[in-house]
């Protein structure tokens, strides 16, 4: 496993790459609003041999640069993660968005689709019913927030996380780890960036068009999500031609941090699915 930085446009992004080169397409994974790419941690060792690995943190998370006032939008995101394809050299990857990071794989399928072999969705946003009710209160008194101390604001943003867990220990340990970013003055004024970047227009207006998404793809749900509920991602899957629909029973919305094997279990899944589609595709006649 190696991390290193990748120079796009003047802003550095960070990623890590593991998993070994072979036959199978590579798999780009992608985290959500407020965490890392130390969110799927768990879920890269899992992951079948055969296939390059890249866990990407988003502009203005992780180790990647703060935004400085860059857009933070899906398509923004999604046209670094097509530079980043680029810059490492990868034609079409299988793309794994959690959370907004599921919207800006939505994005990229949607606007780049010869880049995307297969798309994960996992607790992904979509449509227009989110964020949650809170969250749009934080962007309507976001002049005030914006004043309090980076630790009070990061306190009220991972209290809001904490519902999307199933194991508080679990909880605290990664959302100490997704913080330490924001725990300065700079930090704080990102993490508003971060917050008033929301915009479920966005996903909307995407909706529109996931009928044109033909990759093999899966929708994979926790039971007991808190922010996106079971029937709105049953309903994000049926807006995708094809898309499996998979439960994790019990879970909530961290998918990826709280039900890792489960998660795997359906990635590996999805990719024995998408060989199986391009081998039929590759027989004569």
């Amino acid at each position: 496993m190696r991390g290193e930085f990748v120079d796009l446009d003047g802003a550095r992004l960070y990623y890590y790459a593991a998993g070994t080169r072979g036959a199978g397409a590579p798999v780009v994974f992608l985290h959500g609003f407020g965490t890392s790419g130390h969110l799927w941690g768990d879920v890269v060792p899992l992951m079948p041999a055969g296939h390059r690995l890249v866990v990407v943190d988003l502009l203005g998370y992780g180790r990647s640069d703060p935004a400085q006032g860059r857009p933070l939008s899906l398509a923004a995101h999604g046209e670094r993660i097509v530079s980043l394809l680029d810059a490492l050299q990868i034609r079409e990857a299988s793309l794994v968005g959690h959370g907004l990071g599921g919207g800006i794989a939505q994005s990229i399928a949607v606007r780049a689709p010869s880049r995307v072999s297969r798309l994960a969705l996992v607790s992904s946003v979509a449509f227009h019913d989110w964020p949650t009710r809170d969250v749009r209160l934080a962007r309507l008194l976001m002049p005030l927030l914006g004043q309090l101390p980076a630790a009070w604001l990061l306190s009220m943003v991972r209290a809001e996380l904490e519902r999307g867990y199933v194991d508080p220990a679990r909880a605290a340990h990664a959302l100490d780890r997704f913080g330490r970013p924001f725990l300065t003055p700079d930090g704080r004024d990102a993490l508003c960036q971060h917050i008033m970047a929301i915009d479920r227009g966005e996903t909307r207006e995407l909706g529109g068009s996931l009928a044109r998404i033909t990759v093999p793809t899966s929708v994979i749900w926790g039971e007991h999500d808190p922010f996106l509920s079971l029937p709105f991602g049953r309903r994000l899957a049926a807006a995708i031609p094809g898309a499996q629909f998979v439960e994790i029973a019990g879970a909530r919305h961290m998918l990826p941090d709280d039900a890792p094997r489960q998660v795997a279990e359906a990635l590996v899944a999805l990719l024995a699915r998408d060989d199986a589609v391009s081998a039929a595709r590759s027989l004569p006649g």
